[in-house]
């Protein structure tokens, strides 16, 4: 299948960037701190200690993949895309040249489609896999350029050039740009939300994890995935950085066929990213069009 027509093109009538309210909440703090150091230079301390606070309280949201404090992130399917039974399998970190191809063969023989979010350092040394994955139906999105441990800690414009980069390397790999991001290890701060809105990336975080790049134990791995599993949930796994079991063998390579077949009894569908999204878009037309 032709990747450049199956996938949705990102939306060009982009709507303006919104301040998300926490951000809003920081500036004010940081303009009362002022006031009150102009009002009252004895209180410094005071205001210090505002800001502080506020830092602190930045950091944790920052520090929770999750949250959509700093701006929107997509944490579980469009209802419409529940509606019909799917759920999202993303994939983090590769293109491995080990570990991909035993991915791509175990989700070939369940007959699912998975989101690769991949580094595009990866995606450049190993272009095979990401004309594999896309030919096998799959999607590949940006997990940054080169997945950096001081990714949360960037500014604007580091943000805008690693993610901008990443854009660049898939787009010349795949001939299409992606439209979804996941930030390394899902660690952000308030600079990140207008970088991806300037850029027309869609924040994706997950529904639940399996932690599979540090639990060795396949079965505690699928319990995490598993439990409460439902319509609309996004999953997270790893085709890079996982950990080994006992044996020795990647955590993911374990876990996945079971983790499909749980998929395939539950009457669960697993589509891509993008094919969710759209489907959301199609299936919000008549309602518009009839209002």
């Amino acid at each position: 299948m032709n990747r450049k027509t199956s996938e949705p093109a990102p939306d060009t009538d982009t709507p303006r960037w919104r301040m998300p309210w926490l951000v809003k909440a920081s500036l004010l703090c940081h303009a009362a701190a002022l006031l009150m150091v102009i009002a009252a230079p004895a209180q410094w301390a005071w205001a210090v200690g505002l800001l502080v606070v506020n830092h602190l309280l930045l950091a944790c949201v920052g520090l929770w993949p999750r949250s959509t404090a700093l701006g929107a992130n997509l944490r579980r399917l469009p209802e419409a895309a529940a509606a019909r039974g799917q759920i999202a399998l993303t994939i983090d970190d590769g293109p491995d040249p080990d570990i991909t191809p035993q991915v791509l063969d175990q989700l070939r023989a369940a007959g699912a489609r998975a989101t690769f979010f991949c580094i595009g350092t990866q995606a450049e040394a190993h272009p095979e896999l990401v004309r594999r994955i896309l030919r096998e139906g799959h999607s590949v999105q940006n997990h940054s350029q080169r997945h950096s441990h001081r990714f949360a800690f960037s500014g604007l414009r580091s943000f805008e050039r690693e993610i901008a980069a990443g854009q660049a390397t898939f787009e010349r790999l795949t001939g299409r740009a992606p439209t979804c991001f996941r930030a390394p290890a899902g660690l952000r701060n308030p600079f990140l939300d207008p970088v991806l809105h300037r850029l027309g990336l869609r924040l994706v975080s997950w529904t639940r994890r399996g932690f599979d790049t540090r639990e060795r134990d396949p079965a505690r791995v699928l319990a995490r995935l598993t439990d409460g599993l439902r319509a609309g949930d996004i999953l997270l796994l790893h085709d890079r950085h996982c950990a080994l079991t006992e044996a020795g063998r990647p955590v993911v390579l374990e876990v996945l066929p079971a983790l499909l077949e749980q998929c395939r009894r539950a009457g669960l569908r697993l589509v891509t990213l993008p094919e969710a999204l759209s489907e959301q878009a199609v299936a919000a037309t008549p309602a518009m069009l009839a209002s």
